[in-house]
């Protein structure tokens, strides 16, 4: 009597046991994919800022040969002001489709009025062989490039994490404490494509 007592506490042990480590595994795993995510938009972030902060360099490097062009300037100045002003909350931003969509499209814009400029610079020869603005525009080049590569490592890990808190069991857990899917970086159609900063021709 007392040894079918026995088994059957230690087999709800067991049981109990089984549970707790595919609740432990499972939110484990989810927060770490959740922060992993979190560390993917830190570098859409970082690229992003990288080209704010050589956006005035190259409008100033412009200015110096392209004095008719006011109102290029006006725009690249404007956009880039706009985009510094939106406050991130990196994990509210990426979890908020709305506030994701003001994010890419202040973005867009701002890369809109960067190519507006670099097609004034095609009326300026001497500008297009300034040693200064062949740099910046290798780094701006470079940081473009880096752009599309970060917002795609980024939505690859909002990939991963979605299915996660899809599927069961891991739904349950991810519903249990409080986590929840990512937003994707949907660039616009014409945004997909990197601007395309070459002024060897």
């Amino acid at each position: 009597m007392i040894s079918k007592k026995l088994i059957a506490v230690g087999a709800i042990v067991v049981v109990l046991l089984i549970l707790v480590s595919i609740v432990w595994g499972s939110y484990n795993s989810l927060v770490s994919k959740d922060e992993t995510v979190t560390s993917a938009w830190g570098q859409v972030e970082n690229t992003y800022q990288r080209r704010n902060d050589l956006i005035p360099n190259l409008v100033n490097t412009v200015k110096g040969y392209a004095t008719h062009e006011k109102s290029t300037f006006v725009e690249v100045t404007e956009a880039r002001a706009k985009v510094s002003s939106i406050k991130i909350n990196a994990e509210q931003l990426t979890k908020d489709a709305g506030m994701m969509k003001q994010f890419i499209e202040a973005q867009d814009q701002l890369g809109s009025a960067l190519s507006r400029l670099m097609v004034v610079v095609e009326k300026y020869p001497d500008l297009k062989a300034n040693q200064n603005f062949l740099s910046l525009q290798d780094e701006i080049a470079g940081t473009e490039n880096r752009i599309a590569v970060e917002r795609k490592r980024y939505n690859e890990t909002v990939v991963d994490l979605n299915k996660s808190i899809r599927v069961f069991p891991s739904n349950i857990i991810a519903s249990m404490f409080g986590l929840e899917k990512r937003t994707y970086f949907e660039a616009e159609e014409k945004a997909k494509t990197a601007p395309v900063v070459d002024f060897s021709k």
